[in-house]
């Protein structure tokens, strides 16, 4: 992980709101998910700073040690899985602080959070929204411009239908915990340090409790949906679809992520997209350019006819207006853009040549007069 701040890697100001730090997380994680970036390790660089730094700050414990102490706390060390806090407080006898008779580091960092954040607490017991899901549909060219329902298989993690999320068993009982008499934390001492640690039983909770029977206790089970997505007409590589609250469940009772699909459109062997504009080019014969035709013109919406006037040139460009991309956020469509490319006939007879002679002689043009000469 680099060392570049935290709030600079999400483009946002020290003060931001929560909302303002979900807004950028949710646009940059658009921007380098690696589904949007396939085989791009800069990107999955960044995709993963982005979420370690979306991580701490969309905590408010995390974001107020952040704050604090900056990237790394003082003494930091990875916790174990199911550990209490992420410090090694020994660490702090080599920085000369003596905490003097008045209590230990748990004191402390209680004053620093208030008694509610209750330092040491595991994260997984405070009540959050579920993670944000990520899925990539592919979709056909066409498809993508004209829109379609389509069918996808998820797994997920959804509250569990018998403790509704809470991860203990229905009609548990809500006993204060005999152990750390309700403040979740148990003080341990460790020379003239005192410390503050995570209850062993109850979890954290300050109530001793039954866990789930159904889900042990996670509050959470692994489930696999087929759900229906409506994929709006106009949409482009990298567009995002959301499905409010299909993303995982959230902790403690708290509401389920988002399920964002991500597009990824296969190109077309005829047609060219450019942001809500169609390109293509058509063939056209020598008489249909000296003389003007309507021909048939392959677009978005089938065959159209289009007016090709007499005397065009190869290579001259034709708007067919709206007969592009929809606005995917507004009303009203894009425009085809046909460019004409002359075809000179092959393997003409006697006849045909000495007509063309004859109208080169009735016709004498140089085409290349207006040539800059260059010594």
């Amino acid at each position: 992980m680099a060392k570049e701040d935290y709030y600079q890697i999400l483009g946002v100001p020290k003060g931001a709101s929560d909302k303002d730090i979900r807004k950028a997380y949710r646009r940059l994680a658009r921007k380098y998910h690696p589904d949007v970036n396939p085989n791009d390790k800069a990107g999955e660089e960044k995709f993963k700073e982005i979420n370690e730094a979306y991580e701490t700050l969309s905590d408010p414990e995390k974001r107020k040690q952040y704050d604090l102490f900056g990237q790394r706390p003082p003494g930091y060390r990875q916790p174990e899985p199911g550990a209490g806090a992420g410090f090694d407080f020994d660490s702090f006898s080599n920085l000369g602080f003596n905490p003097g008779a008045g209590g230990g580091f748990g004191d402390v960092f209680s004053d620093l959070f208030g008694r509610g954040a209750r330092f040491g607490t595991r994260y997984a017991e405070v009540p959050r929204r579920g993670e944000d899901l990520y899925y990539t549909v592919d979709l056909d060219f066409l498809d993508a411009i004209r829109g379609l329902t389509t069918q996808i298989n998820l797994q997920r993690h959804v509250p569990c239908p018998v403790c509704k999320g809470t991860g203990e068993a229905p009609g548990s009982s809500s006993a204060v915990c005999p152990d750390c008499k309700g403040t979740g934390q148990k003080q341990v001492s460790r020379g003239v340090l005192t410390v503050a640690q995570i209850c062993p039983t109850c979890g954290g909770r300050g109530r001793k409790v039954t866990p789930c029977p159904s889900c042990s206790g996670k509050g959470a089970m692994l489930q696999t949906e087929r759900l229906s997505v409506k994929i709006p007409a106009g949409v482009d590589n990298g567009s995002r679809v959301r499905l409010a609250e299909k993303g995982e469940a959230g902790a403690h009772g708290a509401p389920p992520g988002d399920l964002y699909i991500i597009t990824r459109i296969h190109p077309h062997s005829f047609l060219e997209r450019k942001g809500d504009n169609i390109y293509s080019k058509i063939p056209i014969s020598v008489a249909e350019a000296v003389l003007g035709a309507r021909v048939e013109v392959p677009t978005v919406d089938g065959m159209t006819s289009m007016r090709i006037p007499p005397e065009t040139s190869s290579g001259q460009v034709f708007r067919l207006r709206g007969k592009g991309v929809p606005h995917l956020n507004g009303s009203g469509r894009g425009d085809q853009f046909v460019e004409v490319q002359i075809v000179v006939p092959k393997g003409l007879d006697s006849r045909s040549q000495q007509l063309l002679k004859d109208f080169e002689r009735l016709n004498p043009e140089n085409p290349r007069k207006d040539l800059p000469r260059v010594s």
